[in-house]
């Protein structure tokens, strides 16, 4: 099991990208493909259960039009109550 902090990050990440692909009208099927990932990987990061490499971090952000930064600022506005 992993630690609480890690965790909560990987939570919130899931949490974010769900938000942030829900808002633009994407579903998880289309987005995985937007960003060049497999729809089940994808399904992992949402519900926080993937440990995500940098590369891939930085598909996600820019199938949603982010940058890097952009991108993590979400996911810090989310672990924020």
């Amino acid at each position: 099991m992993a630690d609480p902090p890690t965790a909560d990050v990987r939570v919130a990440f899931g949490a974010a990208v769900r938000r942030l692909r829900t808002e633009r009208g994407l579903s998880q099927e289309g987005f995985a493909e937007l960003a060049g990932l497999h729809r089940t990987y994808m399904g992992g990061i949402e519900r926080g259960d993937r440990n995500v490499a940098l590369v891939n971090i930085e598909r996600i952000a820019r199938a949603l039009e982010l940058d890097l930064a952009g991108l993590m600022a979400e996911v810090e506005a989310t672990r924020r109550p």
